[in-house]
């Protein structure tokens, strides 16, 4: 509403001065703009001034918030070393030192503006204080809200000058604890605990102040500049813009709740920036309070960054806390982000989801029935990360470093090399509701929403050029490969890719030059060694960093699982009878795959896997469907694949399978003992069986795989139930068979090989599929 020329409209210009230069500022714009109004200064952090209550003496005197803010020019984005240099003067402009205020008023005059809020009569802001707080006007209480309210307004009407990116919370705590529903949350969380009233009002807030990110233009900017160098000089970043901008028009009505793989410790830093360069508000980001060191904590909270405990068990109160801030944030539509796998991935692909964060969430919702959120699968992939050697040492038993100064520094030092790209895209949004709803009632509900929120992470997760070649190379196992031979090998899976409609780098993948430079990274990150010493450069995995090259593979491994179940399930109907059905064999196998598999992959619901399955099938054999469906028919499918994926896709994972059961199978019918002490005897035993080549490759001896493997084992009951030492063996049986039908497809795999790779007449033909009545010995492959 405005008030030019009304007649005896009493007026309140509510300022918020931070220095005497924005005093004189804001009295010389008020004279003018609003001459005769009384001018009442709250100051910049929106306290309450004794003035501001007297001023709020009638029902019509209309109140004007304004304040100065100081715009400068968006920072030079011509390279990294120049836009972090503009970042920090935008920064330093936008903190606005009060000291330097009068120099840069009058040496930038250009870059002082007075923004004005919305103004409102005391009466309209009455009736919104009584809705949303307990207590009534001419309180002291109302006297802050209205404080809190000018503060918003001008918050509102800067953000047309900076962008909606400058979108910042405001004394969230003291909203919370001043709104009617505060009052019924302690009354409830008193009976909960049998506390008092003042025990869980100081607990409440303390647990507020503790998560509550108090975020700030001029913060922001700081925390952009500094935490700019641990990722604009590693990557470059290739952006879903048509994914956000379908998420633009979204946020005008719901709070989003962005869901990102993780990969990095600059998986927040990217996408913050990601959405700060396209004029996105800031997310407020859920994070574990290990990373809420000096100055990462002061800094970090300042910037959008939520930390959280990470763990409060029963602490009842500090649980309350989270819901009541979630649902606050929903509420004033602030967008979220967090990790659904709760942490960054050790081998590559997406761990199971952690549903503590959105049980939080969903009871948030469900006690505002009036809101809802929308989660959006956000995918971020890197072509190499400097940080991914410490992640497999890890896998082979080394102890993670704690964060902390000099391991930030180590960090900044490692992030200054270029390594390539690093791609953010969106999968298709989905309402927060409308997924509960689909999920049904039971004990499942959030693992279907949260399993749904993964499969849309990896539908949209591009097979990177990096994660190709490794497979590739993984494939030909201890041998060395030429240039030309990697093509040869990469392309097909390209072309399947490309068939299945799954982004890949044609130009990193298709020319010499293009696979030469993937493979020259690989090498400078020490993963690939390059011997240059014969008749032409031949390229192999380096020794020690087999477990580096699968986490790069594993990126791209989701794409595969399908192929590689369907040729475990062909084989299977090519050892059957004739007298059974192939195609009862088929879906018999496959469910028997995916059971031993539901801990590592994420599948599709039941009917959704068929029809996927089907897809699969005519993409190995597009006649198979005329077909009689009798096993040589699956053989010659087979025998006629342009590629085999299962063993280079599954055996690390059976193989970790196998050392897990076997370690069961030693304990008889024994409890298994503490779970680390477990894993430690897991490492141990499969490097043994590794160096006497009963497994088959180095990345299978993992701590977080045969971590995965035990959790299958106890979905089994195989751990604590009594009597569990026949199930545990016949478990290790069902693994070894799988094992042995990957061994059985990777001697065809290595056949194929040897004809790519020209190893001389003998080798020409492409063998046929052994049956399972092979002798002893006998390779698996015949002529």
């Amino acid at each position: 509403m405005t008030t030019d020329g009304l007649l005896g409209t009493r007026e309140v210009v509510i300022t918020q001065p931070r220095s005497f230069t924005e005093r004189s500022i804001l009295q010389r714009w008020a004279e003018k703009e609003h001459p005769g109004a009384r001018i009442v200064s709250i100051g910049a952090g929106s306290e309450a001034p004794a003035a501001l209550g007297e001023a709020l003496d009638g029902d019509d005197t209309v109140i004007v918030p304004a304040r100065v803010t100081w715009v400068t020019p968006e920072p030079d984005e011509s390279g990294p070393v120049r836009k972090l240099a503009g970042l920090a003067t935008t920064a330093a402009m936008r903190i606005a030192w009060s000291p330097l205020h009068p120099t840069m008023a009058r040496h930038r005059p250009d870059a002082v503006r007075v923004v004005a809020g919305e103004p409102a009569t005391v009466a309209d802001l009455a009736s919104r204080f009584v809705a949303q707080e307990s207590g009534g006007p001419g309180s002291v209480g109302f006297t802050r809200f209205v404080a809190r309210q000018a503060v918003l307004a001008c918050d509102r009407a800067e953000r047309r000058i900076l962008g909606d990116r400058y979108k910042v919370p405001r004394r969230m705590v003291e909203q919370i604890t001043s709104s009617n529903r505060f009052p019924k949350l302690v009354e409830r969380l008193v009976g909960q605990t049998g506390s008092t009233k003042a025990e869980i009002e100081q607990q409440l807030g303390s647990c507020l102040q503790e998560m509550a990110a108090v975020q700030s233009p001029p913060a922001i900017d700081v925390f952009r500049a500094m935490m700019g160098p641990m990722h604009t000089k590693a990557w470059d970043v290739q952006v879903d813009e048509s994914g956000l901008e379908r998420l633009r028009e979204l946020n005008k009505e719901h709070a989003l709740v962005f869901l990102p793989s993780h990969r990095s410790y600059a998986d927040p830093l990217v996408f913050a920036e990601v959405l700060h360069e396209r004029n996105f508000p800031r997310n407020h980001v859920l994070g574990g309070n290990n990373l809420s060191f000096w100055p990462m904590g002061a800094l970090g909270r300042r910037a959008g960054v939520v930390f959280i405990r990470r763990s409060f068990g029963g602490d009842t109160v500090y649980k309350a806390a989270i819901q009541e801030y979630l649902g606050h944030l929903l509420a004033k539509r602030f967008n979220l982000e967090w990790y659904i796998e709760g942490g960054r991935s050790r081998t590559g692909k997406l761990r199971r989801p952690r549903y503590g964060l959105l049980r939080y969430l969903v009871a948030a919702m469900e006690d505002r029935p009036e809101l809802d959120a929308v989660l959006v699968p956000v995918s971020i992939v890197y072509d190499q990360l400097h940080e991914v050697g410490a992640m497999a040492a890890e896998q082979r038993g080394g102890e993670k470093k704690a964060e902390g100064l000099g391991w930030l520094y180590g960090y900044f030092r490692d992030q200054r090399r270029h390594i390539g790209a690093a791609r953010v895209r969106f999968a298709e949004p989905l309402s927060l509701r409308q997924a509960l709803t689909d999920a049904g009632d039971g004990s499942a509900r959030l693992e279907k929403v949260a399993f749904r929120v993964c499969a849309g992470i990896n539908r949209v997760t591009p097979a990177t050029a990096t994660s190709l070649a490794t497979f590739a190379l993984l494939s030909a196992r201890d041998r060395a490969l030429t240039l030309q031979q990697v093509r040869e090998v990469v392309a097909p899976l390209a072309d399947y890719l490309e068939a299945r409609g799954v982004p890949v780098p044609i130009a990193e993948l298709r020319t010499r030059h293009g696979l030469r430079m993937t493979l020259d990274r690989l090498a400078e990150a020490g993963v690939v060694t390059i011997y240059s010493g014969g008749t032409e450069p031949v390229f192999s995995i380096s020794s020690g960093r087999h477990h580096v090259a699968a986490f790069y593979r594993n990126g791209a491994l989701h794409h595969l699982l399908n192929r590689a179940m369907l040729e475990l399930a062909l084989l299977r109907v090519g050892d059957s009878g004739e007298d059974e059905d192939p195609v009862d064999v088929a879906w018999r196998e496959l469910a028997r795959l995916r059971d031993l598999l539901k801990f590592e992959f994420f599948f599709s619901t039941r009917r959704e896997f068929r029809d996927e399955i089907l897809r699969e099938a005519d993409l190995v054999d597009p006649e198979w469907r005329r077909r009689a469906g009798k096993p040589a028919d699956a053989r010659s499918a087979l025998r006629q694949a342009p590629l085999l994926v299962a063993p280079g896709v599954l055996r690390s994972f059976f193989d970790a399978q196998l050392v897990v059961a076997d370690r069961l199978v030693a304990l008889g019918d024994e409890p298994m003992p503490e779970e680390s002490e477990f894993l430690n005897d897991c490492l141990g035993v499969g490097r043994q069986m590794l160096m006497q080549r009963r497994l088959d490759r180095p990345d299978s001896v993992s701590r977080e795989l045969y971590a995965t493997a035990l959790r299958l084992a106890e979905n089994r009951e195989l751990l604590d139930s009594s009597s569990p030492g026949a199930r545990r063996a016949d478990w290790q049986t069902e693994v070894g068979a799988v094992i042995e039908d990957l061994g059985r497809l990777a001697d065809l795999h290595r056949a194929r090989l040897q004809v790519v790779l020209g190893d001389g007449d003998d080798q020409a033909a492409v063998p046929a599929v052994a049956t399972k009545e092979r002798a002893e010995g006998d390779s698996g492959v015949a002529s």
